[in-house]
């Protein structure tokens, strides 16, 4: 496994780009709120500790992983945010339940990097068990949100780059 190599929550500051100035949306899913819950605080912590203020940041429940196409399309076509972090967790279970969830919310969140002018950041862990969840939000591992969070001053750093390149208007 790629993240047993790599701590979800390491990242270097000083090649970090700053938040400041910037808005962020956090949609997050409320099924699995042991562990979407320690993601979004993740997420939110991350953001501030790099200039992004608390009053900038809006977080937004829906009540599952599924959901989070919905509430990240409902912030993107705002136009109000530089980013927008999706956040959800599904742990496989004993029917093909699993996979068609992470398939289809999958599908949608990359649809919307594509038809929006806004980055939508990918925070969906998908693990065999609850253990696994727990370790990448904010156990062994680290947590997702802050990777999440990262991710998210990175592409606004780098919409901005092609923004002022001229190939976003």
């Amino acid at each position: 496994m790629a993240t047993e190599l790599h701590n979800l929550s390491d990242y270097d500051p000083s090649v970090t780009p700053s938040g400041k100035g910037k808005k962020v949306g956090i949609v997050y899913a409320e099924w699995n709120s042991e562990i979407t819950y320690a993601l979004r605080d993740g997420a939110i912590k991350t953001l501030t500790e790099n200039g992004v203020e608390q009053s900038d940041i809006t977080v937004m429940s829906v009540p599952g992983s599924f959901e989070l196409i919905y509430g990240a399309a409902q912030m993107a076509k705002s136009n109000s945010f530089d980013s927008i972090i999706a956040i959800g967790c599904v742990i496989r279970g004993d029917t093909p339940h699993f996979d068609y969830i992470c398939e289809g919310v999958t599908a949608g969140l990359s649809k919307l990097n594509v038809e929006y002018d806004t980055p939508v950041i990918f925070g969906l862990i998908t693990t065999n068990n609850l253990l696994q969840a727990q370790e990448r939000s904010g156990g062994r591992l680290g947590n997702k949100g802050d990777e999440c969070a990262v991710t998210a001053l990175h592409m606004m750093d780098r919409h901005n780059w092609l923004r002022n390149e001229g190939f976003i208007k």
